[in-house]
């Protein structure tokens, strides 16, 4: 089962990390329609629809990278000082309500889209040369997949972590908020919180507090 999950971990981190470089590609075509507007004045009227659909595939290809990372908005501070049990049934609970109803629906209605934009071929009506819309909408379901797929592997860990009174180990990667070093902060170890936690250095004799 562990295998499985890293595997579901790896698989969300290639492609978040892989659609991370469209943000090369999104500042340069920036930074080209600036100069051409601005010192050339010749603005590019299908720069707006190119740039929105970069960004919109970027952050929903990054989704499912940001799930495995645990690295979506929540009440850490508050959050972070529970028990892993009881961190796993809230996690669970919020999973199994709100998490897949939505997603699937995501997922569902993104096909939907797309296949309807292909079979128009649709374009941007902003500009006459307006760019293709349908590879765009082919990111909507795509994105639903990985971040559903994802999902049950994070279900499936809350799962293991009410069994076992621990978090199953995930892929290393970095953290938006270091939720250990808060709990030094105020005197916790974050050990006897999360047995699954690495274990902290004793402090030696002497040495100002942290």
């Amino acid at each position: 089962m562990q295998r499985l999950l890293l595997g579901i971990d790896r698989i969300s981190t290639f492609v978040g990390q892989a659609a991370a470089w469209l943000i090369i590609g999104l500042t340069l075509m920036i930074s080209y329609e600036v100069f051409s507007r601005y010192v050339l004045d010749a603005p590019h009227a299908w720069v707006f629809d190119a740039s929105n659909m970069l960004y919109g595939a970027l952050f929903m290809l990054g989704g499912a990278y940001t799930l495995a990372k645990r690295g979506h908005v929540r009440g850490d501070i508050l959050y972070g000082f529970l028990a892993p049990r009881a961190q796993a049934g809230i996690d669970l609970v919020l999973y199994l309500l709100f998490f897949f109803p939505g997603v699937i629906a995501l997922a569902w209605a993104g096909i939907d889209f797309f296949e309807v934009s292909l079979a128009q071929n649709e374009h941007s009506s902003i500009a006459a040369d307006g760019p293709p819309i349908y590879p765009f909408k082919a990111v909507i379901p795509v994105a639903g997949a990985l971040l559903l797929l994802q999902g049950v592997a994070e279900a499936a860990r809350c799962v293991l972590c009410l069994r076992n009174g621990h978090w199953p180990a995930r892929e290393d990667d970095v953290e938006e908020v270091d939720v250990d070093k808060l709990k030094q902060m105020v005197g916790q170890d974050p050990a006897l919180a999360d047995p699954g936690a690495a274990p902290t250095h004793p402090t030696k004799a002497g040495d100002p507090a942290r």
